[in-house]
């Protein structure tokens, strides 16, 4: 019940916003339409699950954009040079690899050397976009017809009507959900987020849950780079900038405090929604891009105004 009193602002302004840009739209709460921003939701929604994590731990992880579009060009690498369905047997782990080895190297210099992750991250985004880039010269590479499992991740639709990106997202929706809200992980991870001192002379293992934090994070950038991909039927080097903003603003407009030790799993699959009404009913109502940039700005402010008097 106390889940659903905090949730309850949330849904209500999500209605809301529903009903607002269907003034505008005429077409905007059409079946068609609604599964099309689901599927747009998908990828923001998937980043902002792990960022959820490291920022109950009073982290920060920037470099989860530039991760997705590593992954990205290192799965369709191992597709293009295989040419057979049977590369993506080993292009979907080189690229979960990849992804977990920026994680694990994230985690390790938060928790052991205790630099600043902002800038930790930074310094990883850089390394990441710069890599990316390296494949094939910065040109896209293009995923072969061969790789239609690997295209249907991106762009397929299970019995014909729900689209696959939404089917993975809730899965791993449900997933975090049960590991931050049923599990001695979650746990764990909101006695950091509270006070890390305390949660490390009660027993609690703080370095290994911090960089289990980074490396489900990167994780969940490694999934949303593969989709991406494929919903691009290519591998774009300069792919998924401002992603890690987006994510972030999801998280906090979904109740996560920045604070650390406050938040939910269900608040950020709502502010990820929020975030995607936002995107597609300005887009479509036609409200020029230098106003949308105005009012997702104001929209993350308040929220953040609103986390604070909360806390105060």
């Amino acid at each position: 019940m106390t889940t659903l009193k905090r949730m309850l602002p949330l849904i209500i302004a999500m209605v809301a916003l529903l009903l607002v840009f269907r003034i505008f739209v005429p077409t905007f709460l059409d079946s068609g339409n609604l599964l099309d921003l689901a599927q747009q939701i998908s990828i923001n929604a998937i980043l902002a699950f792990g960022m959820t994590l490291v920022i109950l731990a009073c982290g920060i992880d920037l470099s989860v954009g530039a991760l997705l579009a590593l992954v990205g060009t290192t799965t369709v690498y191992f597709l293009t040079t295989g040419q057979t369905p049977l590369g993506l047997l080993l292009a979907v782990p080189a690229g979960l690899a990849v992804a977990a080895l920026f994680g694990l190297g994230n985690g390790l210099c938060a928790a052991k050397t205790r630099m600043p992750p902002f800038i930790i991250t930074l310094a990883t985004m850089l390394i990441a976009r710069g890599a990316a880039l390296r494949f094939n010269q910065g040109r896209p590479m293009h995923i072969p017809d061969s790789q239609e499992l690997f295209l249907a991740l991106g762009n397929g639709r299970l019995l014909g009507v729900v689209p696959v990106p939404v089917l993975v997202m809730l899965m791993l929706f449900a997933m975090m959900a049960i590991l931050l809200h049923r599990t001695r992980f979650g746990q764990h991870l909101y006695a950091i987020g509270g006070n890390r001192e305390a949660a490390h002379f009660t027993g609690i293992p703080v370095v290994r849950t911090e960089i289990l934090v980074y490396v489900i994070c990167s994780l969940m950038a490694g999934i949303a780079g593969m989709i991406h991909a494929s919903q691009l039927y290519s591998a774009e080097p300069a792919s998924g900038v401002m992603f890690e903003l987006h994510a972030i603003a999801a998280v906090v407009v979904g109740g996560t405090s920045f604070t650390g030790g406050r938040g939910t799993m269900y608040g950020t699959l709502l502010g990820a929604i929020i975030i995607g009404i936002l995107d597609k009913g300005l887009n479509q109502a036609g409200v020029h891009f230098s106003l949308q940039y105005i009012i997702k700005g104001a929209v993350i402010l308040g929220a953040v105004y609103i986390d604070v008097r909360r806390a105060k």
